[in-house]
């Protein structure tokens, strides 16, 4: 099919879906309008966010969202499940196919829901099935009151290694306000104080202390690659699973950006991620994993799930086939090559990175330099047009809500076609932003860690040199919403 026609096909779909939400609530159809028109107009650099094709756009919004199918396939809790089951099939097969591992469960309907999912399934075949082993029983159910209590107690007592919020982790990774960190006695392994990289030495030390069941790798604003070959190393040194949460940059891995000991697939015992971020499918969640894991990560509906979203898990077997094609690859490397082409044009201009640098992604810029907070820089951005979000810097002194940094990706704009000269570009743009911004005070006069005042005329200037980059790189081109 011709790319105009497929353009023409894609314009009447939306038009007409559009016609048909106005009937029923105007200001929905407006909002969903408007939000083309936003997206269009800013440059897009949030790291976790990207654009999906509208192949996998249009998959959403079928009658599969009208279907439970709670269970696994072929073995469903209700009946009439079986085009659900060659959607999940399907899925399934190419996620496997495209990161080269044993078993996927494309179920989770998001990243925390993937990682709940894999942590219940380590303690379920660590913990839960060796108990039944040992106290001769086939299930829970099976347990006197007694040994079911002795059992949540085992179940909740695990230890857990992970990523510290501030060097890049995540919160699913341990972070004590959120449920992994409730889950889990867990502590947290950090970046070398110089460099703000990784120290697997140091690492390695922690985790022979601790003794953690569970190692977590991986990051959501660590801007390096990770040695997933020398994690493993350390899990299996201290007899702990070694689980990598690879959202962030699973597009990396699907575009063999990423290969050998940077692959997390084949050195983890159970790999999450989500579906959307770099991998640019509808928002979800999956988990990959070894044999040995598969059979607990299969449990994953009744254990931590519901009915599994059909219409989604759907989108991710298009997402996942348009990821198996070549021109992914090329895509890809042009995220990687862009995030390079970002940092540089940040370093020629004084700008301050963590790490010095990137080889993933994402860069994360120190704004303390320019004597903002992360909240401000990310304010007064977003008034000229450039979509970023406010990030902790390791050992940050402004804390996880106002920060000292932003974190930018580039995966939406180089989805768009933008390159190297447009994000040296952009680089500019950002800079001039955060050299003309100054922070406000509050009422009693102290400095502000919120408020701000951004130069006369900077904002305008932005989004007009912003503007004719957009231009020339459209979103969703030939997508007439008139």
């Amino acid at each position: 099919m011709s790319d105009d026609r497929t353009s023409a096909l894609t314009s009447s779909a939306y038009q007409q879906a559009l016609e048909v939400i106005a009937s029923v609530e105007p200001r929905i159809a407006e909002a969903t309008r408007q939000e083309l028109v936003d997206q269009r107009g800013s440059l897009k650099l949030i790291a976790s966010e990207n654009y999906a094709s509208p192949a996998v756009l249009l998959t959403m919004g079928t009658w599969f969202s009208d279907k439970y199918a709670e269970g696994t396939i072929g073995h469903r809790f209700y009946a009439g499940c079986q085009n659900v089951d060659t959607v999940e099939s399907v899925a399934a097969e190419h996620a496997r196919e495209l990161f080269s591992a044993p078993y996927a469960y494309v179920q989770p309907h998001s990243g925390i829901d993937a990682n709940l999912v894999a942590f219940w399934s380590i303690l379920a075949h660590r913990v839960e099935t060796p108990a039944l082993e040992r106290l001769g029983a086939k299930n829970v159910n099976e347990l006197t009151e007694e040994d079911w209590e002795g059992l949540r107690h085992e179940l909740g007592n695990q230890r857990l290694l992970g990523m510290s919020l501030d060097a890049g982790g995540h919160l699913t990774h341990g972070f004590r306000p959120n449920i992994s960190g409730k889950m889990f006695h867990q502590q947290q392994y950090g970046t070398d104080p110089e460099t703000g990289l990784l120290d697997y030495e140091a690492v390695a030390a922690k985790a022979r202390e601790f003794k953690p069941l569970v190692i977590v790798a991986g990051y959501s604003a660590y801007p390096r690659r990770v040695n997933f070959a020398k994690m493993r190393e350390i899990a299996d040194e201290v007899g702990a699973t070694l689980m990598v949460d690879m959202a962030h940059f699973a597009g990396l891995v699907a575009g063999k950006v990423f290969t050998g000991d940077e692959d997390p697939v084949p050195h983890a015992h159970v790999t999450t991620t989500t579906t959307h971020k770099s991998l640019r499918g509808p928002r979800g969640g999956m988990v990959l994993a070894q044999e040995e894991y598969a059979a607990d990560v299969d449990r994953g509906c009744p254990m931590v799930l519901g009915g599994p979203l059909s219409h989604v898990m759907a989108a991710k077997a298009v997402a996942l086939a348009e990821a198996r094609r070549l021109e992914f690859r090329t895509y890809a490397q042009q995220i990687a090559d862009n995030a390079q082409s970002l940092a540089a044009g940040f370093l020629s201009r004084g700008a301050n990175l963590v790490t010095g640098g990137t080889d993933n992604h994402l860069v994360l810029l120190d704004v303390s330099s320019f004597g903002l907070t992360g909240r401000q820089a990310e304010s007064a951005l977003l008034d000229a047009g450039v979509v970023t979000n406010r990030n902790s810097v390791p050992r940050d002194p402004n804390g996880a809500w106002y920060t000292s940094g932003i974190r930018l990706g580039t995966p939406a704009l180089t989805t768009r076609g933008f390159g190297h000269d447009e994000f040296d570009a952009v680089a500019e743009l950002i800079v001039h932003v955060l050299q003309n911004t100054q922070p406000g005070t509050t009422k009693d006069g102290r400095p502000s860690r919120a408020s701000y005042t951004l130069g006369e005329g900077v904002a305008a200037k932005v989004k007009d040199a912003s503007a004719e980059m957009l231009d020339r790189h459209p979103l969703y081109p030939g997508l007439d919403l008139a």
